[in-house]
């Protein structure tokens, strides 16, 4: 049985100990001791006082970072160099040239690495993308989408609202899913234009981000939003192809049980034919995701995100962040 350690103990961190079906969790690190002890005691593992010692164990098979930005590649490049595999949660790093050392140090020991984009895994976009790529709606022509949340008291104060911390808003927070989830759907995407706007709070990075990507050949286009200062928890993916519309609407919990529609145009065009599906019940996505990795590293293709991914997902929002001009905006690589 594939044994674990996961790094962060925290909302994300105990979801993925949640979800570790066909895995044993062994050892849990984490900046606050009394976090990882109460993770390590929910589920039968150990607590290493660093990650250091984490990925050093020699029961420890392959290892989940769950950090805040600024620790996941420093943590998951001393995995990978400590022989383990490794699953990264998005965005995988503060800017590009962190996911690219991750890639590089995957390389050089031969082992998997993959990215945490649970969205991929709802089964309201799996069904999208099947439906897409057997080609009854015809070809992909444009992707509108929205994601967003509207904080908390205090959330100015959080780490996400520290450039240093996180690397960017809500751009690299939520946005880097709207720009896998087009990946994934039609692919490869470029930056045309964009905008990072600080609306409502109290906090150097964006609470808004907007996106205009098109692909290589001009063929597909897509038009993004992501917000913190969507005051009703909101989750809308349409994928507009060429005789049909599908439409995601919530990914459960506080977004709303997950909906799928898909409106199919007559040949005499007018009001569409719509079929809908909903998916109550819990969040799976965790679950299937981690299913898949455990896929991988039996030598399986699977939909999980790979470090290519995560790459030109954050390379978008730094292409945005040099537009504006802002001081933590790396330099695109030439």
């Amino acid at each position: 049985m594939l044994k674990v350690g996961i790094i962060g103990a925290g909302l994300i961190g105990r979801k993925r100990a949640a979800n570790l079906a066909g895995a044993t969790l062994v050892a849990v690190a984490d900046r606050s001791r009394e976090r990882a002890e109460k993770l390590a005691a929910d589920h039968g593992a150990q607590v290493e006082a660093t990650a250091t010692s984490l990925v050093a164990r020699r029961d420890v098979d392959a290892v989940i970072v769950a950090t805040t930005n600024d620790a996941l590649a420093s943590s998951a490049i001393a995995a990978l160099e400590a022989g383990k595999h490794v699953l990264v949660e998005k965005p995988a790093g503060r800017r590009p040239s962190e996911i690219e050392a991750q890639r590089r140090a995957a390389e050089q020991a031969g082992r998997v690495l993959r990215v945490g984009f649970n969205h991929r895994f709802h089964p309201a976009l799996q069904r999208a993308k099947a439906i897409l790529a057997g080609g009854e709606l015809g070809p992909l022509l444009y992707i509108r989408a929205c994601y967003g949340h509207g904080g908390r008291p205090g959330y100015d104060r959080e780490w996400r609202a520290d450039p240093s911390s996180a690397g960017g808003g809500e751009l690299l927070d939520q946005g880097v899913h709207l720009v896998d989830l087009c990946r994934w759907m039609g692919g490869e995407l470029e930056l045309v234009a964009g905008a990072a706007a600080t609306f409502f709070w109290d906090m150097p990075v964006e609470d808004n981000g907007f996106l205009l990507l098109r692909s290589p050949d001009g063929a597909r286009t897509a038009w993004l939003h992501a917000s913190w200062t969507e005051w009703k928890n909101l989750f809308r993916f349409e994928i507009f192809a060429r005789t049909g519309k599908l439409e995601i609407a919530g990914l459960g919990g506080s977004y709303g049980v997950e909906e799928l529609r898909c409106f199919r145009m007559k040949p005499e065009m007018g009001p569409p034919d719509v079929e809908v599906q909903s998916f109550p019940g819990e969040d799976r996505s965790w679950q299937l995701e981690f299913d898949a990795f455990r896929g991988e590293l039996d030598g399986k293709r699977t939909d999980i995100a790979r470090a290519e991914d995560a790459l030109r997902a954050v390379a978008i929002v730094h292409g945005v962040y040099r537009s504006e001009g802002l001081p933590w905006a790396e330099e695109e690589a030439s």
